[in-house]
């Protein structure tokens, strides 16, 4: 077992012994969660992935933290706390790319995913830094105009992989946020994969087993 020395508090699965060319997947929890939280997909995620789970910077209560505090105004829009947000963003790009050095995992063998805010740190991640993955895991999440102004030019992203998927009835998140993602996305020279459930703002089983079916189809074709 890798003794990781990272920025943020994490959680670690090792890939299958003997795993010739590993990849390396690093999932983000939404906010009042914590690195237990995704880390429960562990046992599902395919046996060529190291697995990282990581806990977001800014502590709410116990056991309890978020990527960036946000409040929601009386029209809906959700105002951020920008420098947390910009923080946190560099603290995840920081812990991806030291993890991926001192796993020996190429950038085109990673692989960061995450569930509402921490979904938004997934895609933000993808958008901004596309040299440090090969792809993102968004889960019922939304797009950060704040992030788009730092986004990456387009062509960087050409050959990255995107899976979005959103359940019709989320009821935290709106489905119209998943299709902002979908047509933002749909700009952009990448590989989009998405999905649409009948669940609410969760993860059901059918929804795992797409998103790792999916994980499993990028292992393969490398």
């Amino acid at each position: 077992m890798p003794n990781l020395d990272l920025p943020l508090s994490h959680l670690y699965r090792p890939p299958a012994a003997a795993t010739p060319e590993p990849w390396l997947l690093v999932l983000m929890h939404g906010v009042g969660s914590n690195e237990e939280d995704l880390f429960g997909l562990a046992g599902f995620v395919p046996a060529p992935f190291h697995v990282l789970s990581l806990r977001a910077p800014y502590r709410m209560g116990p056991n309890a933290n978020a990527w960036f505090e946000f409040t929601v105004e009386p029209d809906g829009r959700r105002a951020i706390n920008e420098p947390q947000e910009l923080a946190s963003r560099a603290l995840v790009a920081q812990t991806v790319e030291t993890a991926a050095r001192q796993l020996s995992v190429p950038a085109g063998r990673v692989v960061v995913g995450g569930f509402s805010q921490g979904g938004i740190m997934a895609l933000t991640l993808l958008l901004t830094r596309p040299a440090a993955l090969q792809g993102a895991l968004v889960l019922h999440s939304r797009l950060l105009p704040q992030a788009l102004p730092h986004a990456a030019p387009a062509a960087q992203l050409a050959g990255k992989e995107l899976w979005v998927s959103h359940g019709v009835q989320d009821n935290v998140i709106a489905l119209a946020s998943a299709h902002a993602i979908r047509d933002h996305a749909g700009s952009l020279p990448l590989a989009l994969t998405y999905r649409e459930y009948q669940s609410l703002h969760e993860l059901r089983p059918d929804e795992v087993r797409d998103a790792m079916a999916w994980l499993q189809q990028l292992a393969t074709r490398s």
